[in-house]
């Protein structure tokens, strides 16, 4: 207890830090939201319990723990004093706390590694490695690829741990997307990291970005993935230039961190997975730019790359069939209006009703699609291809989905009352409600969640506003609409608290809340009091209780319970 106590420096210290500096405090910390600190004794105590010390020292990284070890008298080295003072680990002065070195001393089971040097150049790959590297990243590249299309055309399930459900994970192993729940697992991680990505409301969504990434080169597909994967790696393994330490040096990087080990395993695996790094560590040369600065060598990787084709064999049985990769941009337009049903360096794709009825309730017209397919094909158009086209086309709005105003309920309509009679009945509809309301169908379900039902269910529907104009409907989320908020607005409404709470006498809160944990703790005390003709006079006191102003105490000296005013205590320690 006492005005030295690090409690109480600490509190001062955040009283003194600005809303920024508290907020990326707190997020590096993880302090819980909402939070029941009513000042900030209440938080400089939380920040300094030994669980708190615990979880902050082993997500330290190795440069940091060797600071902590070789603090002296004067606190730790200046160069580190910034990063542990934004921790709060630190005083003022950049001593540890105490229980920051008692607890760094209980944790510490061996000795620290000793601080490596500059770095060990990895070994440039050779032709066969660097070969190799470069057809993991074509094959990630287009798996990741198949990925965001998924999510752009239905949201993929979502597992309380993170990860795509069984349904959807098995879903897109068979048609080819991915090879298996690993590689999925990986790429999800990889595309939410680069912004494709999000795991918001229990759902993998494609973000408004993901449409942008997809008509890019391949090459430009992986040079912006490879750049987030670079720029999320833990800041242990980072360099100020951008780039990252070798990965020989990761295993090392958080000493204290128990799961360190497998979350470097996992970071290397996936870096091996979009062909930055290589099994036997040799580097191949757009890595060494990418590993150095931040920014990779997209020509040497180009230069591994299968080249890409920009035409396509139209066939009479409604296929399409590519001789090798198609560029991105094209193959992503050919897919919104084929089926592909088999991926290599010969792709297929199929036409069919219901992928024609997808592409144009997306927007396209017959004109659009003929001329797009025109553009496209060595072949030109044949003829049961277009009249699948024209045929489907004239389907296409059958059925017009909208919103009652003065119900509030969801109607769909149809000139057609042989299909409202199907939908009706049909089982894969029934968690949408919908029921015969004179020549419509009705449902108390929203608008859209009745479109994507029925399109997913491949019915020719258009959603429509309250001018009966088709709108076009989109399942893509927004970044910006993530769950998940800066640390500047998750702890707003904390750091307003605290700053309420902090009064201009700081000093005599600080005293009134030693003395209240003296009077729960029935605690044995040294009172410093001012008497009137001022001078001092120090009581031992069994702190019974407080209020009114007061401190009421048994002096076991003199045997007589003593009442003290507040105002007249100078001073409070442990006797």
């Amino acid at each position: 207890m006492g005005d030295s106590s690090d409690e109480r420096a600490l509190a001062t210290m955040l009283a003194a830090s600005d809303d920024a500096a508290l907020a990326d405090l707190f997020a590096a910390r993880r302090v819980p939201v909402p939070n029941p600190a009513h000042d900030f004794f209440d938080i400089s105590a939380a920040l300094l319990a030994e669980n708190a010390i615990d979880k902050a020292l082993i997500r330290l990284p190795g440069s940091l723990l060797r600071a902590l070890a070789d603090a002296d008298d004067a606190g730790v080295a200046a160069s580190d004093r910034p990063a542990l003072t934004e921790l709060a680990l630190v005083d003022a002065d950049g001593r540890p706390f105490h229980v920051v070195a008692a607890r760094f001393r209980a944790l510490q089971s061996a000795p620290l590694p000793t601080a490596h040097g500059p770095a060990t150049e990895p070994e440039p790959s050779d032709e066969r490695v660097t070969a190799a590297a470069g057809e993991r990243a074509f094959s990630a590249v287009a798996a990741l690829a198949d990925v965001v299309v998924a999510a752009l055309s239905a949201p993929l399930g979502r597992t309380g741990s993170g990860t795509v459900s069984v349904a959807e994970r098995r879903r897109l192993v068979d048609d080819g997307a991915v090879a298996d729940g690993d590689e999925l697992d990986d790429l999800l991680v990889l595309g939410a990291d680069a912004g494709l990505l999000d795991d918001g409301e229990r759902l993998w969504s494609a973000t408004d970005d993901a449409a942008a990434w997809l008509s890019e080169s391949t090459a430009s597909r992986w040079a912006e993935v490879a750049r987030s994967y670079a720029a999320r790696l833990p800041s242990a393994v980072r360099t100020v230039d951008g780039g990252f330490l070798p990965p020989d040096a990761w295993p090392a990087s958080y000493p204290l961190d128990p799961d360190w080990p497998a979350r470097a395993t996992a970071l290397m695996r996936r870096g091996r997975r979009w062909g930055i790094l290589t099994e036997n560590g040799s580097e191949p040369a757009w890595t060494t730019a990418l590993r150095r600065h931040g920014e990779p060598d997209i020509e040497a990787l180009s230069a591994h790359l299968p080249p890409e084709v920009d035409r396509v064999y139209l066939q009479a049985d409604l296929t399409a069939i590519s001789p090798g990769p198609l560029v991105p941009a094209a193959e992503q337009r050919l897919r919104s209006m084929a089926v592909r049903e088999t991926r290599a360096q010969a792709t297929t794709y199929r036409f069919t009703a219901e992928s024609l009825t997808a592409a144009v309730s997306a927007g396209e017209t017959p004109d659009t699609i003929r001329a797009f397919l025109g553009e496209l094909s060595l072949t030109g158009i044949p003829q049961p291809l277009d009249y699948l086209i024209e045929t489907t086309a004239s389907r296409h709005g059958l059925l017009r989905v909208s919103t009652d105003p003065a119900s509030g309920r969801t109607v769909v309509r149809s000139a057609d009352p042989q299909l409202l009679a199907t939908i009706a009945v049909d089982q894969a509809l029934r968690p949408v409600g919908l029921v015969h309301d004179g020549a419509t169908l009705v449902s108390r379900a929203s608008r859209d969640t009745v479109y994507w039902s029925l399109f997913d269910a491949r019915y020719p529907v258009v959603a429509v506003g309250d001018d009966d104009g088709v709108q076009r409907l989109s399942r893509r989320s927004s970044r910006d609409m993530s769950t998940s908020a800066d640390a500047a607005e998750r702890y707003a409404r904390l750091i307003q608290t605290l700053r309420l709470a902090h009064g201009p006498d700081a000093d005599a809160a600080w005293l009134e809340r030693e003395l209240e944990q003296a009077v729960r703790g029935r605690t044995l005390i040294e009172v410093d009091v001012r008497l009137p003709d001022a001078s001092t006079r120090t009581f031992i006191l069994e702190a019974t209780g407080i209020g009114g102003g007061r401190l009421r105490g048994l002096d076991r000296a003199a045997d007589v319970e003593r009442t003290l005013p507040l105002k007249s205590i100078a001073g409070v320690r442990r006797a």
